[in-house]
């Protein structure tokens, strides 16, 4: 067994998905959690139908995945601006460890979070 001073550092990154009513808004969302650097990249994936119980009845709704790429460092504010920008009163947002992946990338995505990146 590799010593721990062998062992890679601990990744950081997520994803992170959560669900819009519509592609305008997993749109205007996405370009906003990329400009203000909470997320590398967000993918939206249109037409989910999703079934879930609101207010005590079961309900389906066709809606937007998006699958947000952030570090865990940023989840904090992620987390935040989601709540105050997402139009639904109870919005989706649930944070996934990333296992592995190709360092390059995982690389660039601690990169396109970073605050004090410059533009």
């Amino acid at each position: 067994m590799p010593s721990p001073a062998t062992l890679p550092p601990p990744l950081s990154a997520l994803l992170c998905l959560s669900t819009c009513p519509d592609a305008a808004t997993a749109g205007r969302l996405a370009d906003r959690l990329v400009a203000e650097r909470l997320a590398a990249c967000v993918s939206l994936l249109p037409g989910i139908a999703s079934v879930y119980r609101w207010e005590g009845r079961v309900t389906r709704a066709e809606e937007v995945q998006l699958l947000i790429k952030t570090t865990r460092a940023r989840l904090p504010a992620l987390r935040d601006r989601l709540a105050e920008l997402h139009p639904y009163e109870v919005p989706e947002l649930i944070a996934c460890e990333v296992a592995g992946g190709l360092p390059a990338y995982l690389d660039w995505i601690a990169r396109e979070t970073a605050p004090e990146a410059a533009d």
